[in-house]
């Protein structure tokens, strides 16, 4: 496979299991050190650990949780051992509130580590413009 084609089926990894549900794979995927930054949130997310914790508040205080996410638009930039990979996603959630839906844009920036795995070391999740946020 080429580096586009291996970012390509990270980042695939990435949406599947955060549109499955599968938070184990989904947090795997990225360095423990990543940073994570979201419109829904106030702050910089600087580590996975912060960010699980940030969505374990979410799940307790809203009974949050993803429901279905759809990935579209993608590109890949490569610069040696780090990809820049963006698209648009749409995701269906679900808190007490009732499900809603979400158009976005995000970038996600991977690095090769061990020569081999590409891992999220950052994610930036904005609205993608000319769409209703609900969440």
């Amino acid at each position: 496979m080429s580096d586009t084609e291996d970012v390509l089926a990270a980042a695939a990894a990435v949406v599947h299991a955060f549109g499955s549900g599968d938070l184990e794979n989904y947090f795997a995927a990225f360095a423990d050190d990543a940073t994570f930054i979201f419109h829904t949130t106030d702050r910089v997310l600087t580590s996975v650990a912060e960010y699980r914790s940030e969505w374990e508040a979410w799940q307790r205080d809203d009974d949050f949780r993803v429901v279905s996410c759809a990935s579209t638009e993608q590109r890949v930039q490569l610069f040696g051992d780090v990809a820049v990979f963006t698209h648009r996603v749409r995701t269906l959630t679900s808190t007490k509130a009732g499900e809603a839906e979400s158009a976005e844009r995000e970038t996600i920036v991977f690095h090769r580590t061990l020569g081999t795995r590409w891992a999220g070391v950052h994610e930036h999740l904005s609205v993608d413009p000319g769409h209703t946020q609900s969440r």
